[in-house]
């Protein structure tokens, strides 16, 4: 068994190159690799996805590339890529792929949220609770950690403020892995530390993050024949509520339009279409009052996502009951009522209040990565309370939609994104 744990400590022999080239056309790319000395140890990622995978991180360097008349990124805007010594506060042990690329799928999302304070914690490359508020960044913190307790184990935390001391003393009520944020106060630094397996980031070009979402950079896919896909990154067409298009269609000469969202509404589906450009489809999320409520990720049918967030937003309010009132997770209380009718008891009316509210969705608002092919999923969606909804439009079916919003009670508001926002 100490073998088995050893896999995960033991630093990967780096066999790549100090410098790879990439040539598109007649145009050069340069990367640099990325290396760090922690502990008197000079070496780059301590492995990929996995312990027997070796890895290198490289940084872009040089380039100038244009394609199609659209400039992409080029040198100086690292960030995960241009990590130093110096930026490590404390590195705990070299980074693994997992780490860097959860960070750098938090500074994704909050490329489009520099408006407010905010929180994001992801896990395997997704995110499992965030939120945003103008009452500060441990609000933000500790609503992200509530939208689902039970995932944010062993996550990776990334704000886009300032991390003072309160919004470390929530984090250190938890296991997380990594933290990233562009500045530490010194307190809160300190206490951080006092976690010493947490690897803490200060990455200063989270302050410039809105600047990124102008230009995109060249994203590429590697296929498992060595062959690969290049394509344009997601430049997300929704940076204000003014960007949403109004829903509407026709069939058969007859028109169709959605109730137009609220003021709050519309700032929840912006701040919902943000969090989606982090989540691998296909995938619908709920959000409420700047929070995520649930995430429902990775089905291959869309209104399978609305019965996985359905039923994650039930589990998550069930386990934040029971941990509030007994100091259990749900699963440790399950565990407790096999034996004990006092629990039993207490589960069972936990569950019938979790019922009562269902899961706290109503009120909340839905995104979808993709339009909706049937109105199925929209209804789940008005069952439970949903009160607006954003999704791409360009269905066949929209008009079918539409009617589905129009005839819930109260009445459901709806609006198109115009692009689908697909991640894999």
């Amino acid at each position: 068994m100490s073998d088995l744990k050893n896999m995960y400590k033991t630093l990967q022999q780096d066999p790549f190159p100090n410098e790879l080239t990439l040539k598109v056309g007649e145009q050069e790319m340069v990367f640099a690799k990325r290396t760090w000395d922690i502990d008197g140890e000079t070496k780059g990622l301590r492995y990929g996805e996995n312990p027997d995978q070796p890895a290198a991180l490289f940084e872009l360097k040089k380039s100038e590339l244009e394609v199609g008349g659209v400039r992409f990124r080029g040198p100086g805007m690292g960030l995960v890529s241009a990590l130093n010594e110096s930026n490590m506060l404390q590195a705990g042990k070299h980074p693994g792929k997992i780490n860097l690329t959860d960070v750098d799928n938090g500074l994704n999302i909050l490329q489009y949220l520099s408006a407010k304070p905010a929180a994001v914690i992801l896990k395997h490359n997704n995110p499992c609770g965030a939120a945003w508020t103008e009452d500060g960044l441990a609000t933000a913190m500790q609503r992200a950690f509530e939208c689902d307790r039970i995932a944010a184990f062993g996550g990776a935390i990334v704000v886009n403020r300032t991390l003072d001391k309160a919004t470390a003393d929530i984090i250190n009520n938890a296991y997380f892995e990594v933290v990233a944020a562009p500045k530490f106060e010194p307190d809160a630094l300190e206490e951080l530390k006092k976690r010493k397996n947490l690897r803490i980031l200060e990455i200063p070009g989270i302050n410039e993050l809105a600047s990124f979402s102008k230009d995109p950079f060249l994203d590429i896919k590697s296929l498992m024949d060595g062959g690969m896909v290049v394509q344009f990154s997601f430049r997300n067409r929704i940076l204000s509520t003014g960007d949403f298009i109004p829903a509407a269609a026709e069939k058969d000469g007859e028109s169709f339009t959605a109730r137009a969202p609220s003021a709050k509404e519309a700032d929840d589906l912006l701040f919902a279409w943000a969090v989606e450009a982090g989540v691998t489809s296909n995938s619908v999320l709920f959000v409420k009052d700047g929070t995520t409520t649930a995430i429902g990720t990775g089905e291959q049918d869309r209104v399978g996502c609305v019965m996985l967030a359905i039923s994650k937003a039930y589990t998550k309010y069930a386990d934040m009951l029971a941990f509030s009132k007994l100091g259990k997770s749900l699963f440790e209380l399950k565990l407790a009522a096999r034996n004990d009718a006092e629990m039993a008891k207490e589960l069972e009316t936990i569950e019938a209040e979790t019922k009562e509210a269902r899961g706290g969705l109503p009120g909340s608002v839905a995104v979808s990565d993709g339009f909706f092919p049937f109105r199925d999923g929209v209804d789940l969606c008005i069952d439970e309370g949903i009160s607006a909804i954003a999704q791409p439009g360009g269905s066949i079916r929209d008009h079918e939609i539409i009617q589905a919003v129009n005839e819930a009670s109260p009445q459901v508001a709806m609006v198109f994104t115009g692009q689908r926002s697909f991640k894999h």
